[in-house]
This record gives C-alpha cells, structure tokens and sequence, in this order.
C-alpha cells in the first residue's frame, strides 16, 4: 500500500500584530514560552513550589504561606501534601476544601479551573499545554539575536465540584470533568466526562452512572 506524501509546509507563524505572549497564551494561542515575562513567572512558581516541597509538614504556617502565594485563587480548607509542580500557579483557580496528595502536577500555561470539595489522588497530572504535530513547527527555533524558542499553545481544563480522582491520572487540555465524577486510577482523560459518572481506562472512557444505589451498597462497610 502506498502513502501520499503532501508537499511539505513551511513552518507556521503567529499572527502580527497580536498581544503580549501571556495574553496569548491564556486566550489558547501559539506562544512563545521563552517570553521574559513567562520566564520569570515560571521561575517564581518554580521557587515555590520548591520551598513548599522542603518545608516540614509540621511548619503549617509557613506551607500555607507559599501556596497563597504560588495559588493565589485558592478557596478555603486546601489541603495539599507535596510535593507539588505548578508551571504558573497564578492561572489555577481552586475551591473550598480541595486535598491533593503526593506529586500534584499542574501544568497551567491554560486556565485550571478546580472546583469544591475535590480530592486527588497520588501522582495526578493535569496537563493544559499542546505542541504541534508536525516537527517542522513543533522543533525548537533560533532568534535573530540567538536565543533559541519554540511555538506551543493550551487548552483550558474544567473540574467541577465533588469529584474524585484515582492514583495516577492523567487529565489533557481541552477537557471538562463534570460534577460529582469518579476517575478511576490510571486512567488518561482525553474527552469531556458528563456529571455523576465513573470513568476509567486509556483513553477514559465512562462505565456508568453514580446514584443513590451506591450508596445503599456502601452501608456493607459501615457495618
């Protein structure tokens, strides 16, 4: 079987004029992540999240300290074990009386939006950021003055409240997590999960409904 090769593109570019690399980057657009202003909110978040990852769980004060500061759109009752890798921190938006466990991963170049009274796993990764499928513009690049940059872009993700998330779960730009949702451990969400839904597997994929059954079947540990 033969393959059709189409005639290669040159490398695609923004468009000019266009608005400050971060503005562009939160409004979903190609970027160039090796902006100075980028940079330096990356390193800030960098700082922080390592402060907060080698500061004692017993210093309280001083770990709520760093993440209003890293997370400056958290709700009340946070609760975070680390250690934990934010890109910005500034664009993660998170209610009231959310638990991260170990190694909660947020790569927020896109809006992160987390609602209440949710809790995560270990080893929960939420991933915003695309890169382009071709190499010839997804390659690094050389400015006039030197300095090397690529072109990326993200997709914002949406949790709603009450929802549950498994060990090791992977969460892709673009996606919307619905209330009161259950994500299996392991699983790698690639397409939007209606509300009151479990879901697992590669890609995720939803099994069934949660109801009020379940909760008539949970009194057999209560017991």
């Amino acid at each position: 079987m033969s393959i059709e090769i189409a005639a290669e593109l040159p490398p695609v570019k923004p468009r000019f004029p266009r608005a400050s690399e971060r503005e562009e980057m939160l409004a979903g657009k190609l970027y160039n992540p090796a902006d100075p202003e980028l940079t330096a909110l990356r390193e800030k978040a960098g700082d922080l999240c390592t402060r907060f990852n080698t500061t004692p769980r017993g210093d309280h004060a001083t770990r709520r300290a760093l993440l209003d500061e890293l997370l400056p759109g958290h709700g009340k009752g946070l609760d975070v074990m680390g250690p934990i890798f934010f890109d910005y921190g500034c664009n993660t938006t998170i209610g009231d009386r959310v638990f991260a466990n170990f190694n909660f991963t947020v790569l927020d170049c896109c809006p992160v939006t987390i609602g209440d009274d949710v809790l995560f796993g270990p080893n929960v990764s939420l991933l915003p950021p695309m890169h382009p499928l071709r190499w010839q513009d997804r390659n690094v690049r050389q400015a006039e003055d030197g300095s090397m940059y690529d072109y990326e872009y993200g997709k914002p993700i949406v949790i709603g409240s009450n929802c549950w998330f498994g060990g090791n779960v992977t969460v892709i730009g673009g996606v919307t997590i619905g209330e009161g949702c259950v994500i299996g451990a392991g699983a790698v969400v690639t397409r939007d999960i209606p509300p009151h839904t479990v879901a697992v597997g590669n890609p995720a994929r939803p099994i069934r409904e949660i109801t009020d059954k379940d909760a008539a079947e949970l009194q057999y540990y209560a017991q």
